[in-house]
């Protein structure tokens, strides 16, 4: 959906072990990374805000997330093979640059049986073992008719950053789950996801929300995030503009 929609490289995350978490965004669903890419020499401005639900969190657990400015832009002009890289910008933040990249093929291009591919990366910081997290992933994405669309892929990152929270062991490669669909019983410009990220480092968190289109170019993302560590879950709200 947004247009986060994403050659090998993706960027950012960055968490702190302060129970904050940092999300450098590729195109995406809410929270993973999608198979959806920016056009040709469109950009993408993004604009993720997040605020704790202490309701299912930790009473005095007030640290902020910091706001997320995210740049993509489209690089390939080839109508199969689409690529896109991008920018993040966390504010306020300890060295708040990372970068994203993604490579891959539309769904149905090659031909009406063949998923929507792509590979990638995100959270490629620049402090060793503090903002580095590195994660590679590859995905895959069907649309059925009514149901509307499945995603299922795979992620692997920096062992020493992505650790179980619970015990502080690796647990730095899961799996990548979406659905999402256009909700046009209701409305054209109402869109409704749900997506999972697996292990029980900060990366972990199942997201449920809807999107409202504006405009063709302006919709906004209104979600929440539950972690599968003991962190406290969050509210988010996503401004996504095409340009």
């Amino acid at each position: 959906m947004k247009s986060i929609q994403k050659t090998t490289l993706a960027v950012l995350v960055f968490l702190m072990m302060t129970s904050s978490i940092i999300y450098a965004t590729p195109s995406t669903i809410i929270w993973i990374p999608s198979v959806d890419f920016q056009g040709y020499k469109s950009f993408h401005l993004g604009i993720d805000n997040y605020a704790y639900d202490f309701k299912s969190g930790k009473p005095g657990s007030g640290t902020a997330f910091p706001t997320d400015l995210g740049l993509t832009v489209g690089v390939l002009p080839d109508s199969i093979v689409q690529a896109e890289i991008g920018v993040d910008y966390f504010t306020p933040q300890w060295s708040p640059f990372m970068v994203n990249a993604k490579v891959g093929v539309p769904e149905g291009v090659i031909a009406d049986w063949i998923p929507a591919i792509a590979v990638g990366g995100f959270d490629f910081g620049f402090l060793k073992n503090v903002t580095d997290f590195n994660i590679a992933y590859g995905i895959v994405g069907k649309t059925f008719s009514i149901l509307g669309r499945l995603e299922i892929g795979y992620f692997s990152g920096n062992k020493k950053l992505l650790v179980d929270l619970s015990t502080g062991k690796a647990d730095n490669s899961g799996v990548l789950l979406s659905w999402d669909r256009m909700i046009p019983e209701i409305s054209e410009n109402l869109w409704l996801a749900v997506d999972y990220q697996g292990t029980k480092s900060s990366f972990g968190a199942l997201s449920y929300g809807l999107a409202w289109s504006f405009s063709k170019n302006v919709s906004v993302i209104f979600a929440r995030d539950v972690f599968n560590a003991d962190l406290p879950s969050t509210f988010t709200m996503q401004l996504d503009i095409n340009i």
